[in-house]
């Protein structure tokens, strides 16, 4: 579902702020695979989250999602086979409309526009049955202003947006670090629910060990640009913080994770 191959990325080229972010990554996620990505300050996690959205160009390499070569489409293109929910609870909901009204813009993302009525009373019965996953009592609260949503409300009616319209691939860019540790729990909940039940190829980016070791099926560490580890299956299933550690340190010959990567 998704192919990174020889991906490289230098910001700032020919000046004394070059910083070279990506150093020919590959990546390949088979359809339905949930792949956690941690790495410290300046891994080059974000910069490939990126690099697939469409973000920037990428200085060499291809990216193909679903079989289809997105190297060169704009972001706004790419944006058709990809989900994406950011850091900043504010983004990706509009405040001011009801929460019914930010499902009924995500249920009807990329369709032509219409004069018939808003919303019906069969979608209503859909959007709360859709709410009931999240476990947040959204469900009745359909015609509340979303801007009156706590945080975390907030992030997880985002995350049921970017998954409304089955995407190719949801990209999940620290999605959690804004909200404290009782609601990124939930909002965590809410995402494997949500990954699993309609099983959602999914990139997700964190600063936590414990969550990248606790979610998904595959765990890659970014170092310097590079994926410096790939570890799945039970291999992944067996996984501590302190033998991640330990492996970080092998791999990379560096303690840094010890200052860089937040344990929890």
């Amino acid at each position: 579902m998704l192919d990174v191959v020889g991906v490289r990325k230098t910001f700032n080229r020919g000046t004394v702020n070059e910083k070279a972010a990506l150093r020919g990554v590959d990546l390949h996620l088979d359809d339905g695979d949930f792949v956690t990505v941690i790495g410290g300050n300046g891994a080059g996690k974000s910069t490939l989250l990126n690099a697939v959205a469409g973000v920037w160009p990428v200085d060499e390499g291809s990216i193909s999602i679903g079989g289809v070569d997105v190297t060169n489409l704009a972001e706004h293109k790419r944006a058709k086979y990809i989900g994406r929910v950011f850091q900043d609870p504010m983004m990706g909901t509009a405040a001011s409309m009801q929460i019914e009204e930010n499902l009924a813009l995500a249920a009807r993302r990329g369709q032509h526009r219409t004069l018939k009525r808003g919303i019906t009373a069969k979608e209503r019965s859909e959007y709360r049955e859709l709410l009931k996953i999240l476990d947040l009592g959204l469900e009745d609260r359909l015609t509340t202003k979303v801007g009156l949503l706590s945080g975390g409300q907030r992030q997880a009616l985002t995350l049921l947006m970017a998954t409304f319209r089955r995407p190719d691939l949801l990209l999940l860019d620290e999605h959690t670090a804004a909200l404290d540790p009782k609601t990124a729990a939930k909002v965590l909940d809410a995402t494997e629910r949500i990954v699993r039940k309609d099983k959602l190829t999914t990139l997700m980016i964190t600063h936590n060990m414990r969550d990248a070791i606790v979610h998904g099926n595959r765990l890659i560490m970014m170092f310097e640009g590079k994926i410096v580890l790939d570890i799945s299956g039970e291999a992944k299933k067996r996984l501590t913080v302190e033998d991640l550690l330990a492996r970080f340190g092998q791999t990379t010959g560096s303690d840094e994770a010890d200052d860089k990567l937040l344990l929890g």
